[in-house]
């Protein structure tokens, strides 16, 4: 955590949004494949949507879901995310099949749980809100949280595409107020968001006595967004990583979640770190903590373990290394992430916060 005074400014995405229809695809993909809790099962998908059109693509092993499934699935998930626009219908989608089979010179180190690749995995937590993140982040995740649930309980000028960004105030390294709000979210036609208006008071819900006379607003700052979502922009699998995690308010591997069965150390290991980091703040060894983990595909234990807060680094280091099995099949068992299957439903408005998941648990047992 940066000590002093500034101002740090984190985006979120909605559902609706491109990058996350992508991922989102990728991800029920991933639920249905491991549907059965078949711990050889593994799925690494990728999908690109853009307008009336859905690819996707990657490698799979005992996937047990038929080309029609697949198609099914897709549809299914664009319906539910809300599309039915002429430029990106649920109905009217052509859809690209390219999935094939897992490489045998992975499976060799994967089929025993070693590492699915290598790479670097960051968790991050601390105690300046009561989810444990950062303050510009989950502040952007809670204003669109707010726009959807106002969008499905009858605000029918808001369509599916949002993205918000908060920058906040700090003041001796902790939130002060918020110094400028971005909100541009996709409306019907004929709709003129004004700086008073439901957007605005969705903001206002959620930030509270953050806002105050001086905060500076924006509000669909281009005038008009009736196109959106995979018609107005090309969305990618794993492109709104920062989204995903701390809002670049902590270091990230590089490597997405989505897609991703969780023998793939980018999504399980992540998700260690910051159960690890979040379990560190919440017993009070630090009042933020930073964790890095980091493999070898096919090997089983991590390559290193890098512990940064403004507690006892070492004492904590130790502790997590005498105490936690930060194995792929260790962290598997801990979080039971082969029964999971609730992928798709949770990689939006981030990966991590107030979320009813595993790797959101306190409590080290």
């Amino acid at each position: 955590m940066m000590q002093g005074n500034y101002i740090f400014t984190s985006e979120s995405v909605s559902a609706g949004h491109p990058d996350k229809v992508a991922d989102q695809i990728s991800d029920a993909l991933v639920d249905a494949g491991l549907k059965n809790g078949d711990t050889t099962s593994r799925v690494a998908v990728e999908t690109l949507v853009t307008t009336n059109h859905v690819t996707v693509a990657g490698e799979v092993k005992n996937f047990n879901v038929t080309k029609d499934e697949v198609e099914q699935i897709i549809r299914d998930k664009v319906k539910e995310i809300g599309y039915e626009q002429d430029g990106f219908h649920w109905d009217k989608l052509k859809i690209y099949n390219e999935i094939h089979a897992q490489s045998g010179d992975i499976a060799m180190g994967t089929d025993d749980f070693g590492a699915g690749d290598q790479g670097l995995m960051f968790g991050y937590a601390s105690n300046e809100t009561e989810a444990f993140m950062p303050a510009p982040i989950y502040y952007s995740h809670k204003i669109l949280e707010e726009l959807r649930a106002m969008r499905l309980s009858g605000y029918e000028f808001l369509l599916p595409d949002a993205k918000s960004q908060v920058s906040v105030q700090y003041e001796g390294g902790r939130p002060k107020r918020i110094d400028q709000i971005v909100v541009s979210h996709q409306h019907t036609h004929g709709f003129v968001h004004s700086v008073k208006g439901p957007v605005k008071d969705a903001c206002q819900r959620v930030l509270g006595n953050l806002i105050d006379k001086d905060t500076v607003w924006h509000i669909n700052p281009t005038g008009n967004f009736v196109i959106g979502g995979p018609d107005g922009d090309t969305g990618l699998t794993g492109r709104k990583i920062i989204v995903d995690t701390y809002g670049g308010f902590a270091p990230h591997g590089g490597g997405a979640f989505s897609g991703k069965d969780p023998t793939k150390v980018d999504r399980s290991a992540a998700y260690m770190a910051r159960w690890l980091s979040k379990n560190v703040v919440a017993d009070n060894m630090a009042d933020w903590c930073n964790i890095q983990l980091s493999y070898a595909i096919g090997i089983k234990e991590p390559t290193s373990i890098y512990v940064e807060s403004n507690g006892h680094n070492k004492s904590i280091q130790e502790f997590i290394e005498n105490n936690i099995d930060l194995t792929p099949k260790g962290i598997i068992d801990k979080f039971d992430l082969f029964n999971f299957n609730k992928y798709s439903e949770n990689c939006t408005y981030g990966h991590f916060g107030d979320k009813d998941v595993p790797w959101e648990r306190i409590g080290w047992k």
